[in-house]
């Protein structure tokens, strides 16, 4: 597929809405809030995004097939996304905190399957070089061999994550790893 990749910001705005309006909220209201703050509902969560948005504070590399919104990946930096799962595992002998996390993924039902989220991570990659680059770690679920409801992969699987070269730091849960990658800032 023919896939693009924007980043999420004010112009985009619309096109995120939308794509998460099709959805209801996506999971039930989340608006793609669960890793920034406490959930406060559907419509708090829709207002609290936005407001993140059009302050520069919420980041995500927003996937089209042409003026379609189909997908994301969201990232950013560890105090813009402070909540993660399995936090007393990741926890456990942690000396440094990463520069950026991935923390989400979600693909229009009609596009599951068809490479959105792996333009997604590839796209937040090229964000994150042009905003500087660092140290990237996200925390997917192993998939292999085994099937896997959709809502366990909103993290993605570890197979599409070490296909873009990140590597393995350590297990969190029964089938869940951090996995990293330092990216360079674009043009260096």
């Amino acid at each position: 597929m023919g896939f693009s990749t924007k980043p999420l910001d004010a112009t985009t705005w619309p096109g995120f809405a939308a794509l998460v309006e099709r959805h209801n909220g996506v999971w039930g209201g989340c608006w793609c809030m669960a890793f920034h703050a406490k959930s406060t509902g559907a419509a708090g969560n829709r207002a609290a995004k936005e407001a993140l948005v059009r302050e520069g504070r919420a980041h995500a590399a927003l996937v089209f097939d042409g003026p379609a919104c189909v997908g994301w990946c969201q990232f950013g930096p560890t105090q813009e996304l402070p909540r993660i799962k399995h936090r007393r595992a990741y926890e456990e002998g942690l000396t440094m905190l990463p520069d950026w996390r991935i923390t989400c993924f979600f693909s229009d039902k009609s596009y599951r399957g068809k490479g959105v989220a792996s333009a997604a991570l590839a796209g937040a990659l090229v964000e994150i070089a042009r905003l500087g680059g660092g140290t990237v770690e996200s925390y997917p679920e192993d998939a292999e061999g085994r099937s896997v409801a959709g809502a366990f992969l909103h993290n993605g699987t570890l197979a599409m994550f070490e296909q873009q070269g990140f590597r393995r730091a350590g297990q969190i849960g029964k089938h869940r790893w951090v996995v990293e990658r330092d990216v360079r800032p674009r043009g260096v």
